[in-house]
C-alpha cells in the first residue's frame, strides 16, 4: 500500500503534458503552501531563499514543459555572461555585436520553436513540395522569458543598468515562477533592485495580494473558465451552424473571456509576488473602459505594450523621423506584436488592424483636425457643449466594437473562420433567436453580465474592497480565500482549462 501511495506521488508531481501546472489547480495550492513554509523559514538567509526559489521555479517550468526547462537555463547562462562582457568593452563594435548575439539567441529560440512551421508552409510553394507539419513542441511562455531577458541586455547595452555580479540573482530575475510562463514581463530595472532587499511583507501588501489572489481566481476559475467551456467554445468551434446573434454573443463573451483570463492570471502572479515580498507593475487597467485604440493600449498588457514601445517602436525611429514614418513605425511594430502571439496570418491581421488603428488616431488627432482649423482647445469645448455621456459614449461604443472585431480573427485558427463568422453578424443576424438564447444560456449570461459590470465599476469600488480585505483579520482573509476556492470547485468543468497567454 505505502509503495502504491509512494507511487502516486511521484506521478502527481512528474511533468504531464495534458495538465500543467497552473494557479488555478489544487497541485498549486498545496505545494505553494508548502514552499510558503520553507520560504518563511529562509527569511534572514538571502542566499539559501533566492537558490531554493530558483528550484522551484525550474520545478514550476518543469511541471509546465517538462524537460524543456533547460531552455531556460541557456537562456539565463548566455544573456548573463554578455552583460557581464558587456560592460567591461569599451568599442562600441564589440558591444553591439555583444547584444546581436543575444538577440539570436533569444529571438533564436523563439523562431525555431514558435515560427519554423510557420515559415516552412510558406516556402513550401517554391519548390512544389508537399506541407507536413514538423513535430516540434512549443515551451510555456517561452515568449515572455525571452522578451524579459532581452529587456535586461538591451538596457546594459544602452547603459541604463549595471550588469548583475551574480548568477544566481540574475536566474532569479528570469525564472521567478510567478510571472515566468504567462508575465507581466517584468523590466530588469524594476526587479533587480528588489532582489536582495531585506524580505518584509507588511500586512498591507499580505491583504492586497490575497485580494488579488481571490479576484483573479474568480476571473479565471469561474468567470473565463464557464463561459468558455459553456458557450464560447461552441461558436467559435462552428460559426456556420449559429445565427449571427449568436456569434456576436460569442464575440462579445470572448471579449470578456479573454480579458477574465489574462487579468486573472496577472492578478494572481501579482498578488503572489507580494506574498513573497516583491512589487510587480500593473498589467490590466480596465481596457475595454477606453475611449480610443491608443488608450486601449496604455491599459491591456501593459507590460508588452510598453515593451513594444521601449525596445521596438522606439528603436525603429519612433515618432522622431517625420509623420509617415511614425505611422509605418506604429503598423511595424502592431505587425510584429500580433506575430509574437503566435504562427498565424491571423494573429497578423490581429496585430495589424491595430497599427493601422492607432495610426489613424494619431492621424486624425495630430493632423486632420489642427489641418480642419480645429485646435485641441477648441475640440474640447465643442464637445463641452454636449452631454458627457454622449461625449464618451461613440467614442467608447466605436472602440469597444473596434476591438471585439479583431478578437475574430485573435481566437480563430484561420481566415475561413473569421470570415465566416464575420459573415453571419452582417447577413444573418435573425435577432428573434436572442431571447431563446438568453433562456437557454440563463447562467452563461449571468456571468457575462456580472463580469462586465464588474469590469466597468468605478475605480474606486474596486480600490474601497481591497481596503476591506486588507483590513480583515488573517483569520477572515484565509476564510475568504477558502469560500472562492469552494465557488471555483462547484462550477469548474471535469478538464484543466490552461491560461489562454500559457500558448504564447
Amino acid at each position: 500500500m505505502w509503495q502504491t501511495d509512494w507511487n502516486k506521488l511521484i506521478d502527481l508531481l512528474a511533468y504531464h503534458a495534458h495538465s500543467p501546472l497552473i494557479f488555478s489547480s489544487g497541485l498549486f495550492l498545496f505545494l505553494f503552501l508548502g514552499f510558503s513554509l520553507v520560504y518563511a523559514l529562509l527569511q534572514r538567509r538571502d542566499t539559501a531563499r533566492l537558490c531554493f526559489v530558483v528550484l522551484f521555479s525550474y520545478y514550476f517550468y518543469y511541471k509546465s514543459s517538462g524537460t524543456y526547462f533547460f531552455l531556460l537555463a541557456v537562456v539565463t547562462c548566455a544573456d548573463f555572461l554578455i552583460a557581464r562582457r558587456m560592460i567591461s568593452t569599451v568599442s562600441p563594435v564589440l558591444r553591439k555585436g555583444l547584444l546581436c548575439i543575444s538577440l539570436v539567441i533569444n529571438l533564436g529560440l523563439l523562431c525555431y520553436f514558435k515560427y519554423t512551421n510557420f515559415f516552412y508552409e510558406m516556402l513550401v510553394p517554391l519548390w512544389q513540395g508537399t506541407f507536413h507539419p514538423l513535430d516540434i513542441f512549443l515551451p510555456v511562455g517561452i515568449s515572455f522569458f525571452t522578451f524579459q531577458s532581452l529587456s535586461y541586455t538591451i538596457d546594459v547595452y544602452r547603459r541604463q543598468l549595471q550588469p548583475l555580479d551574480k548568477l544566481l540573482d540574475y536566474a532569479f530575475f528570469v525564472s521567478f515562477f510567478p510571472q515566468l510562463v504567462a508575465g507581466p514581463i517584468v523590466r530588469a530595472r524594476d526587479f533587480i533592485p528588489q532582489i536582495r532587499r531585506p524580505l518584509h511583507v507588511t500586512s498591507e501588501m499580505f491583504g492586497r495580494g490575497v485580494f488579488l489572489i481571490i479576484s483573479g481566481l474568480f476571473k479565471k476559475a469561474v468567470i473565463s473558465d464557464y463561459i468558455s467551456v459553456n458557450f464560447i467554445e461552441r461558436i467559435f468551434d462552428n460559426p456556420s451552424l449559429y445565427s449571427g446573434v449568436e456569434n456576436l454573443m460569442g464575440v462579445y463573451g470572448y471579449a470578456l473571456q479573454i480579458y477574465c483570463d489574462f487579468s486573472g492570471y496577472s492578478d494572481m502572479a501579482i498578488g503572489l509576488a507580494l506574498l513573497l515580498g516583491f512589487h510587480f507593475p500593473t498589467n490590466f487597467d480596465s481596457p475595454y473602459k477606453s475611449l480610443s485604440v491608443t488608450e486601449f493600449w496604455r491599459r491591456w498588457h501593459i507590460s508588452l505594450s510598453s515593451w513594444l514601445r521601449d525596445y521596438l517602436y522606439i528603436s525603429l525611429g519612433g515618432n522622431r523621423c517625420g509623420k509617415l514614418r511614425t505611422y509605418t513605425n506604429l503598423i511595424i511594430t502592431m505587425l510584429l506584436g500580433g506575430l509574437w502571439h503566435g504562427a498565424s496570418w491571423n494573429f497578423v491581421m490581429w496585430g495589424g488592424l491595430h497599427g493601422i488603428a492607432l495610426a489613424v488616431h494619431k492621424l486624425w488627432s495630430r493632423t486632420l483636425l489642427p489641418a480642419l482649423g480645429f485646435e485641441a482647445a477648441d475640440v474640447r469645448t465643442f464637445f463641452s457643449r454636449l452631454p458627457q455621456r454622449l461625449c464618451r459614449l461613440i467614442p467608447w461604443l466605436l472602440t469597444f466594437h473596434f476591438v471585439c472585431f479583431c478578437w475574430i480573427f485573435f481566437r480563430n485558427a484561420t481566415f475561413e473562420a473569421s470570415w465566416t463568422m464575420i459573415d453571419r453578424i452582417f447577413h444573418h443576424f435573425t435577432p428573434g433567436v436572442f431571447t431563446q438564447l438568453v433562456c437557454g444560456y440563463w447562467e452563461v449570461f449571468a456571468l457575462m453580465a456580472l463580469g462586465y459590470l464588474l469590469h466597468f465599476l468605478p475605480d474606486s469600488c474596486q480600490q474601497w474592497c481591497e481596503r476591506q480585505v486588507i483590513r480583515l483579520p488573517l483569520l477572515l482573509q484565509a476564510l475568504l480565500v477558502v469560500v472562492v476556492i469552494y465557488i471555483v470547485i462547484q462550477v469548474k468543468s471535469s478538464d484543466i482549462q490552461p491560461f489562454i497567454y500559457f500558448q504564447f
